[in-house]
C-alpha cells in the first residue's frame, strides 16, 4: 500500500490536479491523507481517504499525518509526502518500489535554492520501517547551505537523521531543460513536477536579491519618507541640505519595489497560465522539461 501524505492550504486549486495526476500516475493501491486548512467544502474532504484541519506549522501537520499512517501501516508500505502543487508525472509504481529497494529514502533536493542540500517535502517516498527507524520529523530548524545561505524549514531534521542513522537516500535534483524561473514550474527526476508557491504570490529570498541590492535594502523609499512626513510634518523644520542627500538613494529604492510588483504580476499570469495549460495537457511539463521519456511510446514503470 502507498499512503500519500499531503497538506492543502487556504484554496481548493490544487485539489483536483493533484488527484487526478495521483490516479493517473499510480497503478498500485494508495490512499491519500490530507490537512485542509481554511477549505470548507465537505464534498472535497469525501475525495481523501482521511482529511482534516489541523492548525499547525506545515512539518507539524506533516508528522500528524505520518503518525496516523505508522500506527495503521505495514513496515514494508510506502510512505510519500507530496506538496499540494506537486505530483507525479509518470507512471511512478515500479520505479519508487525498485528504487526504494536500494535506497531507502527519495526526496527532492533543491539545490537551486541556494545549494541546499536537504530533503524536501515537496516529493519524499520512504517505507514505513524506515520512516520508524530514523525518528522522521519534518519540523523546522535553521540550516546553513554550503553557499552560506540561512534556511528555516522543513528537511534540517530529516537530514540530520539520515545522516545520523547512516541511510544513503536519493536525492531527486531538477532535470529541467527549460527555466522558466529558477524556483517555479521544476520537473526532479524526470518523475516529479512541483509548482512552486502553489497557495502563495510566487515571490521568492532569489527573485529579492535579483531586484534589491543589500545595500538598496537599508535605503528608505519614497514612500516611507513620505509617511515619516505625514506623521510629524513640523520635522520638516530641521530638514538641512545634507538629509535631502538620501532622495537618490529613496528614488532608486521606490523604482525597485515598482520592478518588484510588476515582476510579481506577471510571475502570478504565467502560474495561472500554467495551471490551466496542466488541467488541459498531461504532457504540460514538456516546455520544462524535454528530457521526460515520452509516455506514448511505452513506459517501462507501468505494470
Amino acid at each position: 500500500m502507498i499512503y500519500v501524505l499531503t497538506v492543502h492550504w487556504r484554496s481548493p486549486q490544487w485539489v483536483a490536479p493533484q488527484l487526478e495526476y495521483l490516479h493517473r500516475n499510480v497503478a498500485s493501491p494508495f490512499r491519500v491523507f490530507a490537512v485542509l486548512n481554511g477549505i470548507d467544502d465537505r464534498e472535497l474532504w469525501k475525495r481523501f481517504d482521511h482529511a482534516e484541519d489541523l492548525k499547525a506549522p506545515h512539518g507539524e501537520k506533516l508528522n500528524a499525518l505520518a503518525g496516523l499512517v505508522v500506527d495503521r501501516a505495514s513496515p514494508d508500505d510506502i510512505i510519500v509526502f507530496l506538496d499540494s502543487d506537486a505530483f507525479p508525472i509518470r507512471a511512478l509504481d515500479g520505479w519508487l518500489s525498485e528504487t526504494l529497494r536500494a535506497r531507502p529514502l527519495i526526496a527532492i533536493q533543491r539545490r537551486e535554492n541556494f545549494e541546499d542540500l536537504r530533503p524536501h517535502p515537496s516529493f519524499c517516498a520512504t517505507t514505513v520501517e524506515c520512516w520508524k527507524r530514523i525518528g522522521g520529523d519534518w519540523g523546522r530548524e535553521l540550516w546553513t547551505t554550503p553557499s552560506g545561505a540561512v534556511l528555516d524549514d522543513a528537511g534540517t531534521r530529516v537530514l540530520h537523521s539520515l545522516e545520523a542513522h547512516g541511510v544513503d537516500w536519493l536525492p531527486l535534483t531538477r532535470s529541467n531543460t527549460r527555466d522558466a524561473h529558477p524556483l517555479w514550474f521544476g520537473v526532479y527526476g524526470q518523475y516529479i513536477y512541483h509548482h512552486g508557491a502553489g497557495s502563495r504570490t510566487k515571490w521568492s529570498v532569489l527573485d529579492d536579491r535579483k531586484v534589491f541590492t543589500p545595500a538598496s535594502l537599508q535605503n528608505p523609499s519614497l514612500g516611507s519618507l513620505s509617511r515619516e512626513v505625514r506623521s510629524e510634518p513640523r520635522a520638516l523644520l530641521h530638514v538641512r541640505p545634507r538629509d535631502l542627500t538620501v532622495l537618490p538613494a529613496a528614488s532608486a529604492r521606490s523604482v525597485r519595489q515598482i520592478r518588484k510588483r510588476l515582476l510579481m504580476l506577471a510571475a502570478d499570469r504565467q502560474s495561472d497560465r500554467v495551471f490551466r495549460r496542466l488541467m488541459a495537457d498531461p504532457a504540460f511539463y514538456r516546455e520544462f522539461d524535454e528530457s521526460v521519456p515520452d509516455m506514448a511510446s511505452g513506459n517501462p514503470d507501468r505494470h
